[in-house]
């Protein structure tokens, strides 16, 4: 693929993400060998850890949207090449369990192969997200 090809591909998928398409549609421009990372603390929230497949995309997207409030998703930048593209930005979450509000910067890795994206890596500040998502431990 060109570097203009894996950018609209990166572009298509922001796209469809802001315009609240259904996860199954976003999932298309996913391959069904997706490599899907987010690495962080696996227990804090479902879409963080390693997975596997295109239903990992669709996943994502579905869990993301019930478990979380937007508050802002901003891309500062997106670099390509003839095997990636890389999404760069910040964002604010308030995860809707415990109220708490996360805010991070953001790269997204998407290594692209036939026209599809074969392999998702997020990389944001884990620690916080995990923080945000843990219920606050009781006293004693």
């Amino acid at each position: 693929m060109s570097a203009e090809q894996n950018h609209a591909i990166a572009q298509q998928f922001l796209t469809r993400l802001g315009q609240g398409d259904s996860p199954e549609s976003i999932a298309e421009l996913f391959s069904h060998g997706l490599d899907f990372e987010i690495p962080g603390d696996i227990g804090s929230l479902p879409w963080v850890g390693y997975r596997k497949g295109r239903i990992a995309a669709a996943d994502f997207v579905r869990n993301v949207r019930s478990l979380t409030e937007r508050l802002r998703f901003d891309v500062d930048d997106i670099f390509a090449n003839e095997q990636r593209a890389i999404i760069l930005g910040t964002l604010a979450t308030r995860i809707k369990s415990t109220g708490r509000l996360i805010e991070t910067s953001f790269a997204i890795i998407l290594t692209v192969g036939s026209g599809l994206i074969a392999r998702f890596q997020m990389l944001e500040d884990s620690f916080a997200v995990s923080l945000a998502a843990r219920p606050t431990a009781r006293r004693r």
